[in-house]
């Protein structure tokens, strides 16, 4: 069975949606440890609710970027996991981290990739006036939010501007999208070789599984 580590930073909703799915084994795989940069994150009560190991590394005590990703570093090579997961964590990791588990560390980002990389993309989204918003997830590289792309959801967007609501549905989407590929990965249905993902028995739009969703 394959082994996961998954790193937060906040309330770790799409860490209880993996959870959920390694539960019924839909996921067939073992979250070995979740590891938070925050004390107070709430995916931590998740996590030992769920009888996970935990452990918090709390950027606020390094004094640098690398001094906390070495630690990190260290960490995760004696998980020695198969998959890394990042959900919420709001760390921007160096090359100690993105090019030593390159291939192993997946991301999901609210929007749909090229656009709007970094934060604010549900505001960016309402501001743009754009009639679709959405999420990318991907393999993790040196650049920020610029890995391999796995796989994209969309939805349309509302003429009311409410971003309460566009917020929400973007989560809906992340809970169900993301388990899904984490589950074609553990089942060896989506690897990368050569900066290339390689994609088995599996529904591409172009280069990766791009989905429509009405929520």
């Amino acid at each position: 069975m394959k082994k996961i580590v998954v790193l937060i930073s906040g309330s770790g909703s799409n860490l209880q949606a993996i959870i959920d799915e390694c539960k019924s084994k839909s996921i067939q795989a073992e979250i070995v440890c979740v590891i938070s940069n925050n004390p107070t994150a709430f995916g931590l009560q998740r996590a030992k609710s769920a009888g996970i190991k935990t452990l918090v590394l709390n950027h606020k005590e390094y004094q640098s970027r690398d001094l906390f990703d070495n630690e990190l570093y260290k960490i995760l090579k004696n998980q020695n996991a198969d998959l890394i997961v990042l959900a919420g964590f709001m760390r921007i990791l160096t090359e100690k981290i993105t090019k030593n588990f390159y291939g192993k560390i997946i991301n999901i980002h609210p929007s749909l990739l090229p656009k709007y990389p970094g934060l604010n993309t549900h505001q960016q989204v309402i501001d743009n006036k754009d009639i679709i918003h959405g999420i990318t997830i991907h393999y993790v590289s040196s650049e920020l939010d610029g890995g391999p792309i796995i796989a994209q959801g969309e939805i349309t967007t509302s003429v009311d501007g409410d971003i309460d609501n566009l917020i929400e549905r973007i989560h809906t989407l992340e809970h169900e999208l993301y388990p899904e590929i984490i589950k074609y990965i553990c089942d060896n249905r989506i690897n990368i070789y050569s900066n290339e993902v390689k994609f088995k028995n599996l529904s591409l739009e172009g280069t990766h599984i791009y989905k429509k969703y009405d929520i």
